[in-house]
């Protein structure tokens, strides 16, 4: 087992933010730092993202609670667009992030004039996949490359042993199923451009085939139950293997998922930073606790894999069998937006009812489970149940703090 040694740099866990709840989320989890975008130029055009304005207060929230803000700035431009993106760098420069996450070596040319005083991060899409690639990048002035996903844990070592640069790799979430991320289905059948944060994921639709003398008959093209898929990737789940990435010099450990909601925030981020803690605290005796292998199968997933990193063909091909999904799924049921002494205030996502057992997600310890002892509108009187979109006063016995989730446990048969 590799052994952390007493000059590294504790790894990085960096965390998806497609709004200011998330980014809220991703702290009170526990991220070191958190990765976002504003309303252009960032490739996930519908997670919602940040104005100026509001990149402005995620900076400032961000660094009184000692958590970094990269934006990612990571599309490949057109020549309309390059006023733009140079007025967009210069504000960007005013509201100084601690990095900014690009690909196109236009926009890279641009920010090292306009901004040089900002860090640049590579982005995946840029294909980083041998050392001489990142030896090309930091004579540029990169700080950190986030490899292609592509590479095993074997070529990142020798990347970050040949270079200086900070390496990035991404440790859970869903995986593209092209080259980085480098993908026509969506133009193609949606003309919607993957290259410019408006997929589609046509791999991930539903498929039959039509033999030509057979027109209105529909064959599927694997045979089950939940459909047919061209592709459909198995996400990534890396949490078993935290001494093997952090042995391999990786600086961050990136969680996918800017389009995610915020249970899938929260609990993601909640177990890689008891993972990397657990870790760091004793590298000899790190063992992958249950509750983690448990927590992350409950969010949506389409089973878990270990991608390339170590060259098991096994672990990237399609995935068809529903035995690998979880038979366990989490409800998300609220938000806890103010505590009282014996009673929560919730922000409600999902329908809940009084007397049912739910699951509190604390930002530090195990979870707990309780009952909803009453629910209370706002005018003090008691109700059955609370409609989503909605603030409600609950009891439970459980003590919570502001960001906690509220959840319910469903046994799928």
């Amino acid at each position: 087992m590799n052994k952390v040694s007493s000059k590294d740099k504790k790894t990085e866990l960096l965390a998806p933010a497609g709004n200011f709840e998330k980014l809220e989320i991703a702290i009170h989890y526990g991220a070191d730092a958190v990765y976002l975008g504003g309303r252009d130029f960032s490739l996930r055009n519908f997670s919602g993202n940040f104005t100026l304005d509001e990149l402005k207060s995620a900076v400032k929230l961000a660094h009184n609670h000692g958590v970094k803000i990269y934006v990612a700035c990571n599309v490949y431009s057109r020549n309309h667009e390059q006023k733009a993106i140079t007025d967009y760098l210069e504000q960007l420069g005013k509201i100084r992030p601690d990095a900014l996450i690009v690909s196109d070596p236009g926009i890279i040319r641009e920010a090292c004039r306009a901004i040089p005083e900002i860090p640049l991060h590579l982005s995946t899409q840029a294909n980083t996949t041998s050392y001489r690639i990142a030896l090309f990048w930091e004579d540029i002035g990169i700080r950190r490359i986030n490899t292609a996903r592509e590479l095993s844990l074997k070529e990142i070592r020798e990347i970050a042993e040949q270079s200086s640069v900070e390496i990035e790799t991404f440790v859970h979430g869903a995986m593209c199923i092209s080259y980085s991320g480098r993908c026509l289905l969506s133009s193609f059948m949606a003309n919607r451009d993957s290259n410019r944060g408006l997929c589609s994921h046509p791999c991930r639709w539903k498929y039959s085939v039509v033999e030509e003398q057979r027109p209105g008959i529909y064959y599927p093209l694997a045979e089950d139950e939940r459909g047919s898929y061209i592709f459909n990737s198995k996400d990534l789940c890396m949490v078993s293997h935290i001494p093997e990435m952090v042995g391999a010099g990786i600086t961050s450990l990136k969680i996918e998922g800017r389009m995610k909601g915020i249970h899938y925030v929260a609990s993601a981020v909640k177990v890689y930073r008891e993972a990397i803690d657990t870790y760091y605290a004793c590298p000899e005796k790190y063992t992958v606790k249950k509750e983690w292998i448990e927590s992350l199968a409950k969010i949506n997933n389409r089973g878990y894999c270990t991608g390339f990193y170590f060259g098991d063909p096994e672990q990237v091909i399609p995935n068809y069998d529903k035995s690998l999904y979880s038979p366990v799924a989490h409800v998300f049921l609220g938000k806890v937006i103010e505590t009282g002494p014996d009673s929560v205030k919730i922000d409600v996502r999902n329908k809940m009812f009084k007397g049912e057992e739910i699951e509190v997600l604390p930002g530090k310890g195990l979870v707990k489970t309780d009952k909803i002892n009453d629910i209370f509108n706002e005018v003090g009187e008691s109700l059955p149940f609370a409609q989503p979109n909605t603030i409600v006063t609950v009891l439970l016995a459980t003590e919570c703090s502001p960001n906690d989730l509220i959840r319910r446990v469903i046994i799928n048969d």
